[in-house]
């Protein structure tokens, strides 16, 4: 029984650390695009979803949540690959439709979803999995950070762009 209940205390450790907010106060006032544009790790972000033009359908009611790369994470993919991304307006709105999927899901949900997929606003699924107490989609891309709030979804921050198949 003791031995169970230590278990137990353990795994509500773990869950607990999983699902706790690491954000200080959310943004309930703003919506997804301005609590973005207001965070300078997204600057390369804003300006592709202004690109694309998509920074309109992120201020929209929603919910949505965005799986959000920082500039770290798009200075990890070659210049040849972003530069071919940012040259193709349709590509570009495909990689950047592909971080957001429809549905507030905070990380409370996010870490129960272990081996399933989630569809995002590109058609495609990215799948997610929680290894060692951190979430990852696709498989390498972590979440670094989660439920930064806004007035029409949440955002997790991403280590590094997601790439939808071909």
């Amino acid at each position: 029984m003791r031995k169970m209940l230590l278990t137990l205390g353990a795994f509500t450790v773990v869950a607990a650390t999983l699902i706790a907010p690491t954000t200080a106060a959310p943004s309930a006032n703003k919506n997804l695009t301005q609590v973005a544009a207001s965070s300078p790790q997204f600057s390369t972000l804003v300006s592709l979803l202004g690109k694309a033009g998509l920074v309109g359908a992120l201020k929209k009611k929603g919910p949505f949540t965005v799986f959000a790369p920082t500039n770290a994470a798009f200075a990890k993919l070659p210049k040849a690959t972003l530069q071919k991304v940012g040259n193709d307006p349709a590509l570009l709105k495909k990689v950047l439709l592909y971080h957001v999927v429809k549905g507030k899901v905070p990380a409370a949900t996010v870490v129960t979803l272990d081996g399933k997929s989630a569809k995002t606003l590109a058609g495609q699924p990215v799948k997610i999995a929680v290894r060692n107490g951190k979430v990852f989609l696709n498989g390498s891309t972590r979440v670094t950070k989660t439920d930064v709030m806004a007035s029409n979804g949440v955002i997790h921050v991403i280590d590094r762009v997601l790439v939808p198949s071909s």
